[in-house]
């Protein structure tokens, strides 16, 4: 068993105290909002450490009573099957306390924009597009999460050229960011007589959704559009100039936002779209500058990568970054079963974070 670092594990005991201590005092409200949430972020690797130790006192105490002459044979027969079970315990524990050890991504606690383009395939591709946001709306109630949309744009035969949503929720980009890239559907589209299979596509994109402090943007670099809401075929369906684009002109980045009847509410949903640009921006030149140490890792975050198929005469889901295949596509597509696919591409990520710190 690769050793624990007990000085870490003191210091998280320490901390932990230490937060508990000034909860129960009178804080301000921020302050208490702020320790409420490192006390409940520190509990789940506390417990851990907590029942690691003590299952290690308990081997310990059953070692000496194995050892101790005057223990009758079947004393020591139980004992050995108890310390056989204790240590198969501690070791689950002493992972589950590794992985709470990894470096953790800053934004894994943040909301998430989410982004989905119809690609390749025409009206299928747009069909194909709405079925994946309804999915990722189903998946997120299922977490106890919220989506709101910002900006839409619906296909000609249904389904979406475009869908831009918030969702918002505890630990949303932990999950949502292996989502990133190109999803590819594989079926017989409703629209075809013959029967025959068609292939066509979608762009996922997962973005933290970040603030002020993240990302420092200087108004003289704005370019702000006001015009009027536009529907379906492009007819305008207000007569206010309500809808807003921003466009940054230092990185050419455009945003709209048209879905709330206040001009002033649409400019913050679009600062916000433009903040969580700008930082994937910056982020995606961090990443191609470490892509020799991160080559081959799950949640490259690499849009232009085919990262999933969803093929419906075969009933399969297929994963090509983890080679994961299951054949429960209904699930998946319904919301229901992403978890399967989600938390296998997590505990893969935890697996090479390991093995990049030398832990099997």
């Amino acid at each position: 068993m690769i050793a624990l670092p007990q000085q870490k594990l003191d210091a998280l005991l320490h901390r932990h105290a230490l937060v508990e201590r000034e909860l129960s005092s009178s804080l301000a409200p921020d302050a208490f909002v702020k320790l409420s949430r490192e006390h409940a972020e520190l509990e789940p690797v506390i417990g851990a450490i907590k029942a690691f130790r003590a299952a290690e006192q308990e081997i310990a105490d059953l070692e000496a009573l194995i050892a101790d002459s005057a223990t009758d044979g079947e004393m020591k027969k139980m004992a050995e099957a108890e310390k056989s079970d204790l240590q198969e315990k501690r070791e689950k524990l002493a992972h589950d306390i590794r992985i709470a050890l990894l470096p953790k991504d800053a934004m894994d606690d943040h909301d998430a924009i989410l982004e989905i383009r119809a690609g390749t395939g025409g009206d299928e591709a747009a069909l194909f597009a709405g079925d994946l946001f309804r999915m990722y709306e189903r998946y997120a109630a299922k977490q106890g999460w919220t989506t709101e949309v910002l900006s839409l744009s619906e296909g000609t035969k249904g389904g979406l050229k475009e869908v831009i949503a918030e969702v918002h929720g505890r630990g949303v980009f932990a999950k949502m960011k292996f989502e990133s890239g190109v999803h590819r559907v594989q079926r017989v589209p409703d629209t075809e007589a013959s029967g025959r299979i068609h292939t066509s596509a979608a762009t996922v994109a997962v973005l933290p959704e970040v603030e002020d402090v993240d990302v420092e943007i200087n108004d003289a670099d704005l370019k702000i559009d006001t015009m009027r809401a536009q529907g379906a075929g492009g007819q305008h369906v207000n007569k206010t100039e309500s809808a807003i684009r921003i466009t940054h002109m230092p990185s050419g980045i455009v945003v709209y936002v048209q879905e709330e009847r206040s001009q002033h509410k649409n400019r913050a949903k679009a600062m916000k779209m433009l903040r969580a640009k700008l930082y994937d921006q910056q982020r995606s030149k961090l990443d191609a500058e470490r892509a020799a140490e991160r080559r081959g890792q799950v949640g490259s975050g690499d849009r232009s990568e085919r990262i999933r198929t969803y093929n419906f005469p075969q009933g399969r889901v297929t994963d090509h970054r983890i080679n994961l295949t299951l054949y429960n596509l209904p699930k998946v597509i319904e919301g229901e079963a992403l978890d399967d696919v989600i938390d296998a591409l997590v505990t893969q990520h935890q697996a090479d974070l390991l093995a990049a710190e030398g832990v099997q």
